[in-house]
């Protein structure tokens, strides 16, 4: 990966911008073991504690994970992410809470500030998402599903009710796969028309609904408890 030589002012912050972006550019992938201390410090033209203070502030945000006598990881893909990853772990529960959360309040954005471009391509999503489940191609039902949820959001025009969602693409795609088994309860077998045409009637209450209504059979489905979202 080509990294530039930074300036000899704000070095920490220097490297720690670079590394950020090689990582949510995909130089570097989820469970990928980034570069030796020695071999960052002299791409980057900089010393090693530079390169050390740097990977530790990356750490303690969720985006890398140091591994002693291992070496460094990369855990997600953007700050949020990887806080979220650091309160939710591998509990399932929690991550549906905050799918809901956002999801529902992203629903109702949707339904109310959507555009024609923007319905067409939530159709366009659902049609593939349908035709990966039945071709039974999981893995890009599972891709298309989150993709689904992500365009919901992105129809309510709230820029940082976006970025955060966008933020959690790792969580919400593993969620996704996790729900989703193939002849049986999950996310292969919910879905998602009635929530589109909520949204093409501008209907805020009914597109509330629905996301809600999608995560609840979520839940009954895996033997948990609605009401915890509550």
């Amino acid at each position: 990966m080509p990294l530039a030589t930074t300036r000899r002012t704000g070095l920490v912050d220097q490297v720690i911008a670079q590394l950020r972006q090689a990582v949510v550019q995909g130089e570097w992938r989820i469970g990928e073991r980034i570069p030796t201390e020695p071999e960052l410090a002299t791409s980057l033209g900089v010393g090693r504690n530079t390169v050390r203070e740097a990977v530790r502030a990356l750490s303690h945000s969720g985006l890398l994970e140091v591994r002693q006598g291992d070496g460094t990881y990369v855990r997600a893909t953007s700050e949020v992410s990887g806080a979220v990853r650091r309160l939710c772990g591998s509990e399932l529960r929690e991550v549906l809470q905050v799918r809901r959360t956002l999801e529902v309040e992203g629903a109702r954005l949707a339904a109310a500030a959507r555009t024609d471009e923007e319905l067409a391509n939530l159709r366009a999503l659902m049609a593939a998402r349908d035709e990966a489940q039945g071709a039974k191609r999981l893995d890009e039902f599972v891709r298309l599903d989150a993709e689904f949820h992500l365009a919901v959001i992105r129809c309510g025009h709230n820029g940082l009710l976006t970025e955060l969602y966008r933020g959690l693409t790792e969580v919400v795609t593993a969620s996704v796969a996790a729900t989703t088994r193939e002849g049986g309860v999950g996310g292969a077998d919910i879905e998602h028309h009635d929530l589109v045409e909520a949204i093409a009637d501008r209907d805020q209450d009914r597109a509330v609904a629905e996301a809600g209504g999608f995560l609840n059979e979520l839940l009954t489905g895996l033997d948990l408890d609605p009401g915890e979202l509550a």
